[in-house]
């Protein structure tokens, strides 16, 4: 676990597919796939079905044929999902308050981001961009839009071709890690986990971080947020460290590993030079382009330690072994408003129950 930065070759298309049977389910384990995906990472051709499976898009008990028929399912369901949504829209405009401004709020985020690779390619379809978070937000009451959401589907729309891929792979990843990076559900309990752990394995940087670097842990939430996406040097870097939070490897809340370690990259400068609050986020916003396997073994190596120092104590490491599983989610989605039963009989059954890199946003 340790030197997973000189891991074997990534998982490529022709090892995928020796793991499933002549009928195409898993021949082995999840817990081998997803061990392997922590320790060596998955090629780019294997990406796209791989993390079906890890979103929970598929049934990681399911045939080939039962894949097809999710696939054709949650193409139909959404194509119901947006008649709906072209029917309620006038009423969410006139009645719900915050339609409007969460429009306005995602086109502005929208309009932010590079849309071109280096060479001028467009690299995203903007207004489909808007689309899926727009009917997002309505259908998933759950989770407020809020920054960094567009980032999150930008990256999903260059990882799949469809529509209907993109949103329900949207859906299930957002279900998976809302309780570490939706600020109304989970990113406090996170910045109180990383607070802990600071506590546990560093007494003396705590010391300085409830004195004159007060209020530092706390304003850290943007990586949490992000689900560290700006910390990055590429795609593919941002994608690495997405499938091991997926795969809940080495344990749950692992992101809380992935943000303590990028706090001791910059702990020496801060206590050396004695930063107050204001000037150790600045340091921290410095951390960019960094690499997804350094940073994934560097958290590994604080499991590691945590472990060993947390043998007669097992509060802390409870706590981050057993939060909400990231292995286990259904999605839910809930109508955002319900007017009358008029209106709610038009929605499907499946709706009421169910150095800058281009990507990066415009100064």
């Amino acid at each position: 676990m340790a030197s997973l930065v000189k891991r074997k070759p990534p998982i490529d298309k022709t090892e995928w597919d020796g793991f499933f049977d002549e009928n195409g389910q898993l021949a082995k384990s999840r817990d081998f796939i997803c061990v392997n995906i922590l320790e060596r990472g998955l090629h780019p051709f294997v990406r796209t079905e791989a993390w079906k499976f890890l979103t929970g898009y598929y049934s990681w008990q399911s045939s080939r044929d039962e894949r097809l028929t999710v696939d054709s399912t949650k193409r139909k369901n959404y194509e119901a999902l947006c008649q709906m949504y072209e029917k309620i829209q006038p009423l969410l405009e006139n009645l719900h308050r915050n339609f409007t401004e969460t429009r306005n709020n995602i086109i502005h985020d929208i309009q932010k981001l590079y849309d071109k690779d280096p060479l001028g390619n467009v690299l995203i379809d903007k207004k489909r961009l808007e689309k899926i978070l727009l009917l997002s937000y309505v259908c998933n009451t759950q989770a407020e839009y809020q920054q960094g959401f567009h980032e999150m589907v930008m990256l999903f729309q260059l990882m799949v071709e469809h529509e209907h891929e993109i949103f329900w792979l949207f859906q299930f990843f957002l279900q998976k890690i809302e309780h570490s990076c939706v600020i109304n559900i989970g990113v406090g309990k996170n910045l109180d986990m990383l607070n802990n752990l600071i506590n546990f394995l560093d007494p003396v940087f705590a010391e300085h971080l409830k004195g004159k670097g007060a209020g530092a842990v706390q304003s850290l939430f943007p990586w949490f947020c992000l689900c560290f996406q700006r910390a990055f040097k590429s795609f593919d870097d941002v994608w690495r460290l997405w499938e091991v939070l997926l795969t809940g490897k080495p344990c749950r809340n692992f992101q809380v590993l992935v943000a303590y370690s990028l706090l001791r990259m910059v702990r020496e400068q801060v206590l050396q030079e004695s930063m107050a609050g204001d000037d150790i986020l600045m340091a921290c916003n410095t951390l960019v382009d960094l690499d997804a396997d350094e940073l994934i073994s560097a958290a590994c190596l604080v499991y590691a330690e945590l472990i060993q120092k947390d043998k007669t104590r097992h509060g802390l490491l409870s706590l981050l072994l057993h939060g909400p599983d990231p292995l286990h989610s259904s999605v839910t989605l809930t109508y955002r408003g319900h007017y009358n039963e008029g209106h709610q009989s038009c929605l499907p059954d499946t709706f009421l129950t169910a150095q800058v890199p281009s990507w990066r946003t415009t100064p």
